[in-house]
């Protein structure tokens, strides 16, 4: 007979326990999220505002597609040397006074890009703005983890993710109505745009000096016993994952199949995101029209990336949903290249951008899961150093090819080659934790 209310007081004691953590997760994604999408929001400008510069650029500097594709590329160059060193930077010092540092860092030269005069130039810089922004995306992802438990970071990655095609959604037109500047000051449209894109990141770096903790222990925003129940669940999690530290998350086979995966999404997502502009004018349109067509896949994405996370949350199967995201992708490269009007290739490329989008949220919840401590902050730095050099292969894939050729549909195809790639890897992952 005293089971029974004991049992119901240990109910009573779990419910009042979730009620606290859910608390905290809520009131950390109110704080915290919405710097951070904001920080990005701005760096994925700066990273992909190039394909818009280079609508007039490339002819003002003398830029080839080859040219072109290897300097838009060569961002991460810099970015991979020293991903790595940063994000154990970031663990020794501190995510705000380092997270603000590299943002700082990477907007002053990313607006210096604005006084490229050729090649050369164009090529250092590119590779300067790569490594001040290295350790950012893995350092934030690893920040997460530190704030949030394995049930909420699916849907915490997915609206701080969010960030990646709202900012093409707004980066089009808004780049293109800066390429109208031109001769404004005795500067050329695509120096404003530099200048304009670039600058915000500074200032979001301050943002984050005043506004992001450490350590959850620092909350303000929480009380103590919301502090206790986050604590708590996290300290479980840890506790319940093997001990590892960087060295030995380098020999682990499941760190090199998701560097493999993330390769091939690179590949894919920065050669859409880079070419794309180029790709709308091929089709006859003019500034303002790439800048309107070219948000349409991302505000589309948008929608579709928060929809996706929301299922892989309710049913898991994250591994699987990945291979049919990947499998959307290439079907919608595919798709894009079949018939040359503007509207089926439009169609095509929503769908692999919806696709690509919908990975992230799967893809950067996974290393957190199998790695903790200096592991996961390395480890993640690891996988995205390497696996973003995909970046620089993919524009300059599809610059080389379409100098070559004449034509985007070999590039295309070739990096829904690769992303069916990322498909087949992602199945052996499945095999190898026998995960869903």
């Amino acid at each position: 007979m005293t089971a029974r209310p004991l049992e119901r007081a240990a109910d009573r004691q779990d419910a009042s326990r979730d009620a606290l953590l859910n608390n905290a997760i809520r009131k950390n994604i109110v704080q915290l999220v919405p710097v951070l999408a904001i920080a990005y929001f701005f760096n994925y400008i700066d990273r992909t505002n190039v394909g818009f510069a280079a609508l007039t650029m490339n002819h003002d500097i003398g830029l080839t597609n080859t040219q072109f594709g290897t300097a838009a590329g060569l961002f991460f160059v810099g970015y991979c040397l020293l991903e790595v060193p940063s994000n154990l930077a970031l663990y020794r010092f501190g995510a705000r006074r380092w997270l603000a540092r590299i943002m700082i860092s990477w907007g002053l030269l990313s607006a210096a890009c604005a006084f490229v005069s050729g090649p050369t130039s164009f090529y250092i810089l590119r590779i300067a703005t790569g490594a001040a922004e290295a350790g950012f995306f893995p350092g934030v992802v690893f920040y997460l983890s530190c704030w949030f438990p394995a049930r909420a970071r699916i849907r915490v990655l997915a609206w701080f993710l969010v960030a990646i095609p709202l900012s093409s959604v707004v980066g089009g037109p808004v780049s293109v109505w800066i390429l109208a500047l031109d001769g404004l000051a005795g500067l050329k449209g695509w120096q404003w745009l530099f200048l304009l894109e670039g600058l915000p990141a500074c200032i979001m770096g301050f943002v984050t000096l005043c506004l992001l903790r450490d350590d959850p222990k620092d909350a303000n925003w929480l009380s103590d016993n919301e502090r206790t129940a986050l604590a708590e669940a996290l300290a479980e999690e840890q506790a319940n994952r093997p001990r590892k530290d960087f060295l030995a998350a380098v020999r682990d086979i499941k760190v090199a199949i998701l560097t493999g995966i993330l390769f091939s999404y690179w590949i894919g997502i920065n050669g859409i995101a880079i070419w794309l502009p180029l790709i709308l004018k091929s089709h006859g349109l003019g500034n303002t029209e790439i800048g309107i067509f070219s948000a349409v896949p991302y505000l589309i994405a948008t929608f579709a990336m928060i929809a996706w996370a929301r299922v892989m949350e309710r049913r898991g199967q994250h591994l699987l949903n990945m291979v049919a995201a990947f499998a959307l992708t290439g079907v919608g490269l595919v798709f894009a290249v079949y018939d040359s009007a503007l509207w089926p290739a439009m169609a095509g490329i929503t769908m692999a951008v919806i696709g690509l989008s919908s990975v992230r949220p799967a893809f950067y919840s996974l290393p957190s899961r199998y790695l903790s401590g200096a592991a996961a902050a390395g480890g993640i730095a690891l996988i995205n150093a390497i696996g973003s050099l995909g970046g620089y292969v993919g524009p300059w894939m599809v610059g080389a090819l379409k100098d070559q050729t004449g034509s985007f549909e070999p590039g295309m195809l070739a990096m829904a080659v690769m992303l069916g790639f990322a498909a087949a890897l992602t199945l052996v992952l499945k095999r190898v934790t026998r995960e869903a």
